[in-house]
C-alpha cells in the first residue's frame, strides 16, 4: 500500500493532515518511478488539496515550501484555485479578482523532476457509479486493456465495475481522508463551499496511471460540462470537469510532469442526451448505476433533488417511463414539489442548480419531446405547466433530433478514440 500524508499550516494555529490511500494491487510498480519523480506526482496532489484548506480563511497568501514553482506554473494554479472556487465565492457573497484574490509564494529551491517512466497504451477510466462513466467504461473495454479507477468506493461504483466485469484486485482504488479538523472548523462557523473534485480526481488519477505504467486517462465528461451555472458569467459548478480546464491541465502536464501522459474526456464530443441514449443501451447497468449525491450513503435516488430529476429527465426520451419509475421508486414527473427545480433546470430560474447537470436546451428537448410524445390526459403534474419551446417542434429537425445528430469538435481525443466514439453514436 502506497500512503501518503500532507501538511498545511494555516497561521501557526491550525494544521491539517490529510490523507491518501493506494491500497496494493498486481498491475502496481512503484519501484519503476524514482523517488523524485515520485515525489513530483505527490507533490502536485498536495497542490489541488491543500484548496479545501485554504478555503476556511481566504489567507491572502499561500507559501509552498516544498518545491520551487515557476511563474508559469504559479499562474496555472491561480486560475484553477479561482475558477474552480467560482461557486463558493458567489454563495458566501465573496467577489474577488483572479488577479489579487491570493498571492502564492514559492518559498523553495528544489526543482521538480519530471518523469521519464516508460508507458504501455492503456487506459485508466475513473469510475463514478453514473451513466456517463459506465458509457466510457462499456465501450472502452471493448477495444482497450481498461483499469477501472475510483476514488472513496461506494456501492455504486463498485456494482458499476463489477457488471463491467472486473474483480476487485482489477479496480485501481484510493481512499482519500479529510482532516477532521476542517469539518470541525466548517462548524465552528468558518468559510465552506464547493470545491473542484474533479481537478483532485485529475491529479490522483496521474498517480495511479503513472504506478501502473498506463499512458492514457480517459474521462467521462461531456460537451454540457461547458455551460456557465450563473447564465452571464464564468461561475460554472463544473469548472474541472470544462473544456478550458483540460486545456490547461493538459498542457501543465506535458511540461512539469510526464510528457506522454494522456488525459482526456472520453465523452467530450457527445452531449448528455447522446450519452443517455448509449446509457440507454446497457440494460445490465440500469438497477446498479446512482447519480443522486443525496442518496449516496443510502445507496439510492432521493427523488426529491436536482440531480435525481435531471437524470430522469435525460433519460425519458430513451426509457420508458414505467422503468424510470421502477428505477426511481416514484415518477419524478408527478411530483409537484419538483416544479422549482424543474424551472432551474429548464432556464426558468436565474440560475441552474449547482450541481453536475446538462444545459438549458438538452433539458428543454427531453421535455419537449416527451410532452409531445404523452397522451394530454395523461401528462404528469410538472409537463401539465411546462411550455415547450419552439425548436421541440419543427417540421424540419427537433430540438431533441439536433441534439442527437451533434458532435463537438473541440475535443483531445487521440483519433483511435474519436473514431471508437463516433462508430458507437452512429453505427
Amino acid at each position: 500500500m502506497l500512503q501518503l500524508k500532507f501538511n498545511f499550516n494555516l497561521a501557526d494555529k491550525y494544521l491539517f493532515e490529510p490523507e491518501l490511500e493506494i491500497p496494493a494491487r498486481p498491475f502496481y510498480d512503484w519501484e519503476a518511478i524514482p523517488k523524485p519523480q515520485l515525489e513530483n506526482l505527490i507533490f502536485h496532489i498536495g497542490m489541488i488539496e491543500l484548496i479545501s484548506y485554504w478555503k476556511c480563511s481566504c489567507a491572502p497568501k499561500i507559501i509552498v515550501k516544498s518545491f520551487k514553482l515557476t511563474a508559469e506554473q504559479i499562474t496555472f494554479w491561480k486560475k484553477l484555485y479561482f475558477h474552480g472556487l467560482g461557486e463558493f465565492f458567489y454563495l458566501n457573497g465573496l467577489n474577488p479578482s483572479q488577479h489579487d484574490f491570493v498571492t502564492i509564494n514559492s518559498d523553495s529551491e528544489r526543482e521538480l523532476e519530471m518523469m521519464d517512466r516508460q508507458l504501455d497504451a492503456k487506459v485508466l477510466v475513473p469510475v463514478g457509479g453514473g451513466k456517463d462513466s459506465v458509457v466510457s467504461l462499456e465501450l472502452l473495454r471493448t477495444t482497450h486493456k481498461v483499469i477501472p479507477f475510483i476514488i472513496n468506493p461506494r456501492p455504486a461504483s463498485i456494482r458499476c465495475a463489477a457488471v463491467a466485469g472486473f474483480e476487485a484486485q482489477q479496480i485501481a482504488v484510493v481512499n482519500r481522508k479529510l482532516d477532521p479538523l476542517l469539518l470541525q472548523l466548517n462548524d465552528e462557523g468558518f468559510l465552506n463551499g464547493h470545491t473542484p473534485f474533479s481537478a483532485l480526481l485529475a491529479f490522483v488519477s496521474l498517480l495511479t496511471a503513472a504506478g501502473a505504467g498506463l499512458r492514457y486517462i480517459a474521462l467521462s465528461n461531456e460537451s454540457s460540462a461547458n455551460e456557465p451555472t450563473v447564465p452571464g458569467t464564468e461561475i460554472n459548478h463544473q469548472y474541472s470537469k470544462s473544456i478550458d480546464f483540460e486545456r490547461d491541465f493538459s498542457a501543465y502536464v506535458s511540461r512539469y510532469i510526464h510528457r506522454e501522459l494522456s488525459y482526456f474526456s472520453f465523452l467530450r464530443p457527445l452531449n448528455e442526451l447522446q450519452i443517455a441514449q448509449l446509457f440507454s443501451r446497457f440494460e445490465a447497468y440500469h438497477p446498479v448505476f446512482r447519480s443522486c449525491n443525496a442518496g449516496s450513503k443510502t445507496d439510492s435516488w432521493c427523488g426529491n433533488c436536482s440531480k435525481c430529476l435531471f437524470t430522469w429527465i435525460i433519460l425519458s426520451p430513451f426509457i420508458e417511463q414505467q422503468k424510470l419509475t421502477q428505477l426511481f421508486g416514484k415518477n419524478l414527473l408527478d411530483d409537484a414539489a419538483l416544479h422549482p427545480i424543474l424551472d432551474e433546470l429548464s432556464g426558468r430560474s436565474v440560475i441552474k442548480p449547482f450541481e453536475c447537470v446538462g444545459t438549458l436546451d438538452e433539458v428543454n428537448a427531453a421535455l419537449g419531446d416527451l410532452k409531445i410524445k404523452s397522451p394530454f390526459d395523461k401528462l404528469p403534474v410538472l409537463l401539465k405547466k411546462y411550455q415547450i419551446t419552439d425548436s421541440a417542434i419543427s417540421p424540419e429537425k427537433s430540438a431533441l433530433e439536433e441534439q442527437l445528430t451533434a458532435w463537438q469538435e473541440t475535443h483531445f481525443l487521440p483519433e483511435s478514440f474519436s473514431e471508437l466514439l463516433n462508430r458507437a453514436l452512429y453505427d
